[in-house]
């Protein structure tokens, strides 16, 4: 009795819909296309396979963005994937500061990268690259002078 359970627990496994397998989604020129968007930024990214430069808004990636910290997050997906130096990058980023911009940037990436090789998403939603990253300012509220600062009071 228990061998015919485990026949037809097998059975209904196997006859189980698996995952559709994803296809890689690519243009004319053989790049994959991902949106970023960090804080008020939003990174338009075109991914392809080179030789690992990327361009952010015509200039290199070191001369865009000046501090160390904004480029490890850049080329983190590369990292997290095992593709560094395989990919290049083209990107048009907008809005908000260089912080918010590499944030946005990454995202893009990630995406892109997803795009363009289906089999990467386990290791980048793993890291978390997917989700975008939904942390912006507070709101200044009335009677503050910030989100939460509050007026200086005095007692004398």
């Amino acid at each position: 009795m228990l061998n015919e359970q485990l026949k037809t627990l097998s059975e209904t496994t196997a006859a189980a819909p698996e995952a559709p397998k994803r296809e890689p989604k690519r243009d004319q020129f053989g790049r994959s296309y991902g949106t970023g968007r960090r804080k008020e930024s939003t990174a338009r990214v075109w991914v392809k396979p080179g030789s690992g430069k990327v361009v952010v808004n015509g200039k290199e990636q070191e001369k865009y963005f000046g501090r160390k910290t904004h480029l490890l997050v850049i080329n983190q997906p590369f990292l997290v994937s095992g593709r560094v130096n395989q990919f290049d990058v083209m990107c048009t980023v907008k809005g908000g500061g260089l912080s918010g911009q590499a944030g946005a940037v990454r995202h893009g990436i990630s995406r892109a990268l997803e795009q363009y090789e289906p089999s990467l998403r386990p290791a980048l939603k793993k890291a978390g690259l997917l989700t975008r990253d939904s942390r912006a300012v507070e709101r200044k509220k009335a009677g503050l002078h910030g989100a939460r600062r509050a007026k200086q009071w005095v007692k004398r």
